[in-house]
């Protein structure tokens, strides 16, 4: 008569511990990544990042001159004396962009059923000389 019992059948109080642990943990990690993407996302819109081109152009502009001196102060309080290189000028314009981008899609959604036609007809052409 075999009494032996197998080892997948007896669970140890340590492993039932070690599984709760590791939910435990999950749903920690995972109320810190909705809290930080939530933070993340109130601070996005607070700033203006997902208003108008307008709002965007204007936290840029505002974070163009928040960051240099944070930066600098940072620097400070860990005692680097390195001076950062300066920020190079550039000169974009966010909503000068976006119509841009927005004319050029619009564009070529307009022309897209032409285009087809055209392909088509050549594809059709090619396919005639072929078979000559």
């Amino acid at each position: 008569m075999n009494t032996s019992v197998s080892r997948s059948t007896i669970r140890s109080p340590r492993r039932a511990d070690r599984t709760e642990t590791q939910r435990h943990v999950s749903k920690k990690r995972l109320a810190t990544k909705v809290t930080i993407a939530g933070g993340a996302l109130y601070i996005a819109y607070d700033s203006g990042l997902l208003g108008s081109s307008e709002q965007g152009s204007e936290a840029l502009n505002r974070a163009k001159a928040a960051i240099p001196p944070a930066v600098e102060e940072w620097m400070k309080y860990f005692g680097l004396e390195t001076p950062l290189p300066t920020m190079p000028k550039v000169e974009f314009s966010p909503v000068q962009a976006w119509n841009s981008g927005v004319r050029r899609s619009i564009s070529s959604l307009s022309e897209a059923p032409t285009k087809a036609t055209q392909y088509t007809n050549q594809g059709l052409q090619y396919l005639k000389d072929l078979t000559k």
